[in-house]
């Protein structure tokens, strides 16, 4: 499932995760009354969510960690990278509902300084490879290499009340 919000808790309340960026510990809002919430996230998992979960895990996109089900304040993400200060998400059918509460979610995460890339549930379904090749190219954009500067963020579209950091547009879908 994409982020959940928990109304019954103020995002700063309850502690702090470090996370570690550039060898730098940043601090990221963390709600433990969500902790099991995560975990039971983690456990059902829905297709799409494991599809990109095995292309991710255990350093296999470019050498980068990613974590799944990540608490972040009041919601929860579905995949995180501390390192390149990313959220992956992967929108279901439930987005297409929540305009609001995504845009309120959007506006905190990137006020954290954190990066927000969005596929459609049924891209990784229909064109898994597709959606790693947003990834690759997010990556290498968005990190310093040994011959250019570090290209920072990602210009953030709105199409039809969704977010789009890629190139997934209305009517471009895979």
């Amino acid at each position: 499932m994409c982020l959940e919000n928990n109304k019954s808790h103020s995002p700063f309340l309850k502690g702090v995760a470090d996370q570690r960026s550039d060898g730098v510990f940043k601090k990221l809002p963390y709600n433990p009354a969500l902790k099991e919430k995560a975990r039971e996230l983690r456990k059902q998992g829905n297709l799409s969510e494991v599809l990109l979960w095995n292309q991710l895990k255990k350093r296999q996109m470019l050498g980068f960690d990613f974590t799944r089900q990540q608490i972040i304040g009041n919601y929860i993400a579905d995949f995180h990278c501390p390192k390149l200060n990313l959220i992956i998400e992967i929108d279901g059918e439930s987005h297409n509902f929540k305009g609001s509460h995504d845009e309120e979610r959007e506006k905190f995460l990137k006020s954290l300084g954190l990066n927000v890339l969005h596929f459609r549930d049924q891209d990784v379904k229909k064109s898994l490879e597709g959606v790693l090749q947003e990834i690759k190219g997010w990556i290498k954009e968005n990190t310093p290499s040994a011959h250019s500067p570090l290209n920072k963020g990602v210009a953030n579209q709105r199409f039809d009340g969704v977010f789009a950091d890629t190139p997934f547009r209305k009517g471009e879908y895979l």
